[in-house]
Formats: structure tokens, C-alpha cells, sequence
């Protein structure tokens, strides 16, 4: 089978690789599309806690080809999503519930082979069974969207509340269409790139702004801006230094912040204390998607949260390692691989990638 292999910071290649074999409890899944995330290229530049060698990929979705001896309930054939985030069960993170903050935490795609590649191999209580009817895309968004799940959870949003959106990648759009669910009655969303300005109003956005030709803070939160005083709530998902320092002061007092876009390891930002104390601000991390997959599965399945305009490109496994190896191109929302597509020949050394991945802002 093919497997497009991280082997080491900055070195990506396809490769041949043995074929998966199933355990008494493991599912192998034949992929039918994956999709690149930020993460995948932070991986790539080192910026994330990974153990390389591995095969990238963790937002997957396929068809059963071969199921273990011991497993209940999933059956040749079925179409599921695998959530790649293996909480141990045994550690007091997890005996508190708070499996995504696991003392043993292993996910697929990043310490054990994941989805870019013709199968995956994961645990039965990963996989999650999707309609055998809807897209085989469209299975692919459901990681990303329990991601955003868990963080709309913790900003509990209200009806009738004020939100902003910080970046305007998957993320940000699938958290637009999720506020809206919600019943927030003003989502304002901010990104530099006007077709993802466009589509977020498309998707529920009441209002958009382009943080590059004016001061966004002023904008937003200012005497004359869309929400005088500041917001409600703002969940920040770029994942970069600017959005970061820009959220805490776009909440109102008594606000609260989100903080859901992956920031490079290591990255600071300044914060001012005194202004958390004086508007007594919430400012909270929405780390993984605990117990949130199987709602997201539910959620794509239902048609309530628009997946096609979400889609730029699909590309082929021979392709992936370029993509991943690259910043996203402008407007670019999300990129699948799809093992079933054409491509070049399978890389004879590892491809070398340049430039550094942008953030979704």
C-alpha cells in the first residue's frame, strides 16, 4: 500500500509500505478522502509534538475492508470516520472525563500512522459509522468540526449572543455555521482574503471585516465599530500571534475568549493581566474534541453544516507531500486527498518542502 511517510522535520515522501493488518479489536479502513490541516504542516516544520517516522493524517473517513475477531457493531462495508485522538483510559485526565487531556494521549497521524495513504489502521471504539449514502467527502470534515464542536461548547454560546470569529479557514467557517446554530444573533467574522469574507456570509456571518485595511479592535469593539464595547464571545482560529493578542480585546467585559486555532510550539504573545482582572475576562484553550466526534458525524450527517463550498481541491496521494510541504494557496479553505485519484509516481527520496505555513487568518 501507499503511505505518504513524515521522516523526519522537513522531509515528506510517498512511500510503499506493507499492508495493514487488523488486530482482534482493529478496524482497517480503505480511505476515501483525508484532509489536510494546518496541523499536517506545523508537523512538517516542527512545530508540533510528533514522533517521526509516521504516516500524516487525521482527518479520515473510508470504507471497512477487514474487521478484527473482537469487534462489535462494525461490519465489512460500513462507511465510517475515525476520531484519531486514543485517550488511555486510565490516568486521572481520563478518569475525571477530560479524555483529550490524556497523560498517555497517542493520535493517529501524528504517533501512530494515519489517514494519507490507501488504508488506515484504528482501534473499533475510534470509528464512528457515517450514512452509506452521504458523500464520501463529506467524512472527512467531521474531526475538524468536532474540534470546533468543543470549542463552542466551552463558549457557551447563548441565543441572542454576539461572537467573533478570528481567521477564516475551515475552522473559522465551520465555527460561523456552528454560532449560528447556536442562535448568536451578530457573527462577525475577520480574515484578510475577501472569498472567504464572501462565503462566511454565505455560511451565516452577519458582517466581515478584512483586518489588513484597518484596525480590527476599532473595527469591532470600538465607539463606531460593529459591536461597541466588545462581544460576547470571540473564538480565536488562525492560530497566530496577531489574532491571538487581538481577541482578548475585541470581548466585552465579563467576556469570553476562545482560544481554538493551533499555534506554532513555542510561540509567544504579550498579554496584559491587569485588563484580564479589570473586565474579568474568560480566556480558555479548546484543546482536541472530547466526546464531540460522535455529534459531528451526526451534524455532517444530518446536512445541517454546508461541506461543499468548503472544499478547494482534491488531490492525489502522489500530490499530498507537495501540498502539506506548502503554504496553502490564497483563498485555499481545505484541501482533500483522495487515494483514488490519478497522480505522479510514487517519490523514490523524500521531497524537501519550502516556505512556512501560513495561519487561517
Amino acid at each position: 500500500m501507499r503511505a505518504v511517510r513524515l521522516e523526519a522535520v522537513g522531509k515528506i515522501a510517498l512511500r510503499e509500505v506493507p499492508k495493514l493488518v487488523p488486530g482482534p479489536e482493529d478496524v482497517l479502513v480503505r480511505i476515501e478522502a483525508c484532509g489536510v490541516c494546518g496541523t499536517d504542516r506545523h508537523l512538517f516544520h516542527g512545530e508540533f509534538p510528533c514522533t517521526p517516522p509516521v504516516t500524516l493524517g487525521h482527518e479520515f473517513s473510508g470504507i471497512v475492508e477487514a474487521v478484527g475477531a473482537a469487534v462489535p457493531g462494525i461490519a465489512i462495508g460500513d462507511r465510517v470516520t475515525g476520531d484519531p485522538n486514543i485517550a488511555c483510559g486510565r490516568c486521572a485526565h481520563c478518569h475525571a472525563g477530560r479524555v483529550n487531556l490524556c497523560s498517555n494521549l497517542r493520535a493517529i497521524g501524528i504517533h501512530r500512522d494515519g489517514g494519507f495513504a490507501d488504508y488506515v489502521l484504528m482501534p473499533h471504539r475510534q470509528a464512528f459509522k457515517l450514512p452509506a449514502n452521504l458523500k464520501p467527502t463529506h467524512g472527512a470534515f467531521c474531526e475538524p468540526l468536532a474540534c470546533c464542536l468543543h470549542g463552542v461548547d466551552l463558549a457557551a454560546i447563548r441565543p441572542g449572543a454576539s461572537v467573533v470569529v478570528l481567521g477564516g479557514g475551515v475552522i473559522g467557517l465551520l465555527v460561523v455555521q456552528l454560532a449560528k446554530l447556536a442562535g448568536a444573533a451578530t457573527i462577525i467574522l475577520s480574515t484578510r482574503q475577501a472569498s472567504r469574507r464572501a462565503l462566511a456570509e454565505e455560511l451565516g456571518a452577519t458582517a466581515t471585516i478584512d483586518p489588513s485595511a484597518a484596525d480590527p479592535i476599532a473595527a469591532i469593539a470600538g465607539p463606531n465599530g460593529l459591536a461597541p464595547g466588545g462581544v460576547d464571545v470571540v473564538l480565536e482560529c488562525a492560530g497566530v500571534r496577531d489574532t491571538v493578542e487581538q481577541s482578548m480585546r475585541m470581548a466585552r467585559a465579563g467576556g469570553t475568549v476562545v482560544i481554538v486555532g493551533v499555534v506554532p510550539q513555542g510561540m509567544k504573545v504579550e498579554i496584559e493581566p491587569f485588563d484580564l482582572l479589570f473586565r474579568e475576562l474568560k480566556v480558555l484553550g479548546s484543546f482536541l474534541n472530547p466526546f464531540t466526534h460522535g455529534r459531528a458525524a451526526q451534524l455532517i450527517a444530518s446536512g445541517a453544516i454546508e461541506i461543499d463550498r468548503l472544499i478547494s481541491k482534491q488531490v492525489s496521494l502522489e500530490d499530498a507531500p507537495r501540498v502539506i510541504a506548502n503554504p496553502p494557496a490564497p483563498g485555499e479553505v481545505k484541501v482533500l486527498v483522495v487515494p483514488g485519484r490519478g497522480g505522479d509516481a510514487v517519490l523514490p527520496s523524500p521531497l524537501v518542502g519550502e516556505g512556512v505555513a501560513e495561519g487561517d487568518g
